[in-house]
């Protein structure tokens, strides 16, 4: 995990790449496959923040932004009107607190939840157009992508190892790429604007199951924000950090055990890799529930004596906990996503509930499942084995998960889902207005009609829909 660094001033060569891609964004054309995408992106963040605006991690989020009263015209999803840098914070943790939201399928993290938010506040508070909202997005989610890539043995993936979310340690680069992008600043702001996202960053893999997990989404938002705004006005940080020497990669991978694949923007738009989510859990266990699923009709009333599942050795880092006590707990815990699939639960955000961890045809499965991590399996693959009271053998196998790009979800899928989270909420047509403006959203004017939509007051939270 070491390059050479040459002294040229400001920046080395890692810092040159990151400055120069980030500076360029106003005159870079985007290819109309990779703008649809940042729209697939968009319509399926704006679903799950939406469907999650009550939610226990974000209560207290939005009650602080509220209590603090700062003036501004960014939209806080169903709330008022606030600074950007706070906007983003309640809208990047709403749209991360069910841990439905999309992933890069390489291992950075989740994207969308922070950059969106990020987009979406700045574009309102500085009246820049649809257009430049997207550009901003594409530029933060390629930035991040980029730096926290590589699949398992690479970046995201060895700092999950190592205790450590990829999408808060390089969530707050890439929304300050975004907002850097958007605000037109030069490459020596953008420079020190990088160097205050890496000394900020952070975010422990040990608060999964807590409201601390989508808070890393939401304050990456935040602290992005912040960094483009004191870079703005001549706060000077060290430019060196994202170097592969005395950079943020020596701190958090001490022992140098990371593929750190080159910051080549050139070579392909990691945006086409991006992974949606047909359950609302950890995606380390969206193999492994899928797999369980096959197996469900077949295990219909019937006792389960041992559940083997092989999966990847990361899936049991993110998501190991054994003995879940919390509905959010639950989505860290292989043993329950797997439980949920055998005994026929979708998996979405109603399956997470108090009730459902009382359930006792749920929890005994959950004590008989045993976890093997297997070296070099794909996180987007597992292997499932069943034994039956009685000694019946079942097996099932995913190769690749459903809404990895290799087995993508489709418009008509991503539609279902939104429309699941949302009319919950907004009701019915308001639900399909706003699928249809997020879905077209490089239209003129959608910002404002998607923020006039979302300007209502939180409503008590009605029965969640099927979300798949």
């Amino acid at each position: 995990m070491s390059t050479k660094v040459s002294d040229q001033g400001l920046r080395t060569a890692r810092g040159q790449q990151l400055t120069a891609y980030i500076v360029g964004t106003a005159q870079r054309r985007f290819p109309l496959e990779v703008v649809e995408a940042a729209k697939r992106a968009f319509v399926d963040v704006l679903g799950v923040a939406v469907g999650a605006a009550n939610d226990a991690p974000v209560q207290p989020v939005r009650s602080v932004v509220e209590a603090w009263k700062a003036s501004g015209n960014a939209r806080v999803f169903l709330g008022g009107r606030t600074t950007p840098a706070l906007a983003a914070l309640v809208n990047g943790t709403m749209a991360h607190a069910m841990d439905y939201d999309d992933a890069h399928s390489m291992g950075a993290g989740h994207p969308s939840s922070p950059c969106w938010p990020t987009a979406l506040a700045l574009a309102e508070h500085h009246g820049l157009d649809e257009k430049q909202a997207i550009a901003g997005f594409i530029t933060g989610y390629e930035v991040m992508a980029k730096l926290g890539g590589g699949g398992v043995p690479g970046v995201g993936a060895s700092l999950q190892r190592h205790g450590f979310h990829p999408t808060s340690v390089f969530g707050r680069a890439a929304t300050a790429a975004v907002a850097c992008a958007m605000l037109r600043l030069d490459e020596t702001q953008t420079a020190h604007a990088l160097g205050i996202a890496a000394t900020t960053a952070g975010g422990l893999v040990g608060s999964f199951g807590t409201h601390s997990k989508p808070f890393h989404a939401g304050k990456a938002a935040m602290d992005g924000i912040l960094a483009a705004q004191l870079a703005s006005e001549g706060f000077v940080s060290a430019t060196h950090l994202f170097e592969l020497e005395k950079g943020l990669l020596d701190v958090f991978i001490q022992d140098k055990e990371a593929e750190v694949p080159p910051l080549d923007f050139d070579s392909r738009w990691e945006l086409l890799r991006n992974e949606f989510k047909p359950f609302a859990s950890c995606m380390a266990t969206h193999a492994s529930i899928q797999a369980a699923r096959m197996l469900a009709t077949r295990i219909a009333g019937k006792k389960i004596s041992k559940v083997h599942a092989k999966v990847g050795t990361n899936a049991i880092v993110t998501a190991g906990k054994l003995n879940p006590h919390t509905p959010l707990e639950g989505k860290f815990s292989l043993p329950f996503c797997i439980a949920l699939g055998l005994r026929g639960h979708p998996v979405v955000p109603s399956d997470f509930k108090d009730e459902t961890m009382r359930d006792p045809s749920v929890m005994e499965v959950v004590r008989v499942v045993q976890l093997e991590g297997v070296k070099g399996l794909a996180p987007h693959s597992a292997h499932l084995d069943v034994v039956l009271d009685g000694g019946e053998r079942l097996h099932a196998d995913t190769e690749v998960v459903f809404g990895h790009p290799d087995n993508p979800m489709s418009w008509e899928d991503l539609h279902t889902k939104f429309n699941g989270l949302v009319e919950p909420m907004l009701g019915l047509k308001k639900t399909a207005v706003l699928y249809e403006l997020a879905r077209e959203f490089e239209q003129p004017g959608s910002l404002q009609k998607i923020s006039d939509l979302l300007k209502s007051p939180v409503p008590e939270k009605r029965a969640l829909l099927p979300c798949g």
